[in-house]
């Protein structure tokens, strides 16, 4: 048994894909389901900052999606655009233009039916101190 996880002691993650509410935005460009490759999510995820937006979005997500500045990160526009992008391009996240501002949600159902415990994983990670 040892180096096997029990239902128990395995990890859970904190939010599940919430229904949509009616009248979103159609999403921007993103990989189909069935697209998503494990090398190019874990290429999106070897990036900390990226590491912790989903990560974020998997414990404390209150609402069906989220805008750049809810994460409260301290850096330049431009750059978390970047990550963004990264994370929506490789499928790990949906984003959906409302006016000026994007909004990001986890691809739970997606990424969990194409490698499942992936994000057990990232729901279980520690950031390291000081990040």
């Amino acid at each position: 048994m040892s180096g096997q996880r029990t239902e128990a002691t395995r990890p859970a993650v904190g939010v599940e894909e919430r229904p949509e509410p009616p009248g979103l935005p159609d999403p921007l460009p993103e990989p189909a389901a069935a697209d998503i490759r494990l090398e190019t999510v874990l290429g999106a995820l070897s990036d900390p900052l990226r590491l912790r937006i989903v990560r974020k979005l998997l414990l404390e997500s209150e609402e069906f999606d989220h805008t750049c500045g809810w994460f409260g990160l301290d850096r330049p526009k431009s750059s978390l655009t970047h990550h963004f992008r990264a994370l929506r391009e490789a499928g790990v996240t949906r984003q959906r233009q409302y006016g000026l501002e994007r909004r990001s949600q986890v691809r739970v159902a997606d990424l969990n039916a194409r490698f499942p415990g992936l994000l057990d994983l990232v729901a279980a990670w520690t950031p390291p101190d000081g990040d």
